[in-house]
């Protein structure tokens, strides 16, 4: 149980909490979500399909009703073509003195949002259902955005293998330190091999809540979708083409539809689509100025509903430094089909297995070079250069009946600036071929060793364990013994 200083209560009776500043709070976590929705419709609007196979119950919706009352037809604004807008600067209430954020390293924070399923029937330990990277460097001005799919199978740290939105899940039943969070945070690291600092989780019914106190969300779809709007009686409903405004029980929906071609990957534009219209909202909009007379009750309403280890200044600073970062200094990606390969898990389910070298790749386009990480991500950058700064812990193992080529091996590649920490014997012989081994992600040391031994691509492996004490596994084959460059 967390103790509070004798005076903290003395001071809280006498010195209120502004109204705006509890508002505030709520809007500082959407801030730090918005700049998920960065991503260009462009990139990704190719993966998007719709269902149109079956003749399902429901209307087009077209009439505009934000908020609909007990036992109305719940209804959307069709605003035909897309509305061009001008952003405008945010301008904090009056008194407002945000302090700057005085790290001068990279920050990272994990955004989580919960299995709907689970949330909606009061399951005690919930799955994890989005995970979404946001990192900010005050020095460079720079942002960047990763999102990591649910499926992804990686080593839970202390526990086995497994899916990686049961982190959150494992975590909070067994009550681990920093719970469901913390787990999640840690599984995390350990794939992406970042620092994370912070998480934010805010559930459903503040998402709802909060689209709906701000006069919903504007998307524009390009093609027509269904959408499934729970406790309906009418179920599915149909989403036209074109510009829609949508109230906060149907951009739910929206941002959850999955009966598309893309799956997952539809949703994920979809999520970003609407993180980018309540971006555009405040843009747009006055909305400080309408919402603060129900900041109390809106910040009772949905305190309940997030969930971070940011405290308010935190939150306010670092919501700041995001707006400061210029529009074309926010880098983003996703960790898709070129990152991962498509799998069974030992009891059947459908994963999708890391491919560690591909996903840190995308991570140095992500995050620059300054900040928490230095992933040598310089493209300028000589391969000695790059694979020294990974700084990779080295196996090196004999495969062969030539008696000492290993220790020969190590010395040399010890020569060379690797870190070198173990070799030995190979248990089987002979190898033919060089192997090269990846038990943790690490690309640049990879090619390095591909160049210089002149190894197939076809003979490196993967074998994601982020709980090996050694990073690379080298197992010399009959070809490094008779041809090398070693002196």
């Amino acid at each position: 149980m967390t103790k509070t200083h004798p005076m903290s209560e003395n001071n809280s009776s006498e010195k209120k909490t502004p109204p705006w500043r509890k508002f505030f709070f709520i809007v500082i976590l959407s801030v730090l979500a918005i700049l998920i929705a960065q991503y260009t419709f462009s990139t990704i609007s190719k993966m998007v399909a719709t269902w149109d196979i079956t003749n399902l119950p429901g209307i087009a919706i077209s009439q505009p009703t934000p908020t609909p009352l007990p036992g109305e037809e719940p209804q959307v604004v069709d605003e035909g073509e897309t509305e061009t807008s001008i952003e405008a600067p945010i301008v904090a209430p009056s008194g407002l003195d945000v302090a700057p954020w005085d790290g001068a390293s990279r920050v990272t924070v994990l955004l989580i949002g919960l299995d709907y399923n689970d949330w909606r029937g009061g399951v005690s330990s919930p799955l994890s259902d989005t995970m979404m990277l946001l990192t900010l460097d005050p020095i460079a001005q720079t942002a960047g955005i990763l999102s990591i799919p649910r499926d992804l199978w990686v080593q839970i740290p202390g526990f086995d293998y497994g899916k990686i939105n049961t982190a959150y899940q494992i975590g909070d039943a067994y009550n681990l330190p920093g719970g469901g969070p913390g787990l999640a945070m840690e599984t995390v690291e350990k794939l992406i091999g970042v620092p994370i600092q912070y998480y934010a989780q805010i559930d459903f019914a503040a998402f709802v809540r909060f689209i709906d106190e701000i006069g919903g969300v504007k998307v524009t779809l390009p093609k027509k979708i269904f959408i499934d709007i729970y406790d309906d009686p009418k179920g599915k409903f149909k989403l036209d083409e074109g510009t829609h405004t949508l109230p906060g029980e149907y951009a739910l929906a929206y941002a959850r539809a999955r009966n598309t071609e893309g799956g997952d990957f539809d949703r994920a534009q979809r999520q970003q689509q609407v993180l980018m219209g309540i971006r555009d909202r405040f843009l747009a909009h006055d909305l400080f100025s309408v919402i603060l007379p129900n900041a109390p009750t809106l910040y009772q309403e949905l305190s309940s509903g997030i969930n971070t280890n940011l405290n308010f200044d935190e939150a306010l600073q670092l919501a700041w430094l995001a707006l400061q970062v210029p529009r074309e200094n926010i880098l983003q990606g996703v960790i898709g089909s070129d990152q991962v390969a498509f799998g069974k898990s030992p009891d059947g389910l459908d994963v999708l297995k890391p491919l560690p070298d591909q996903i840190r790749l995308l991570r140095d386009e992500i995050f620059t070079t300054t900040g928490a990480i230095n992933p040598a991500a310089d493209p300028n950058a000589e391969a000695l250069d790059l694979m020294l700064a990974e700084n990779a812990k080295l196996k090196v193992l004999n495969g062969t009946f030539t008696v000492g080529i290993a220790g020969r091996t190590g010395e040399y590649f010890q020569s060379l600036g690797a870190t070198v920490v173990e070799v030995g014997d190979a248990a089987e012989k002979p190898f033919s071929y060089t192997y090269i081994y990846d038990h943790t992600g690490n690309p640049y040391t990879v090619q390095y060793f591909v160049d210089l031994m002149q190894i197939s691509k076809y003979r490196v492996v993967n074998r994601f364990r982020p709980d090996s004490p050694v990073d690379v596994t080298i197992i010399t084959g009959n070809e490094w013994t008779n041809n090398n460059p070693m002196p």
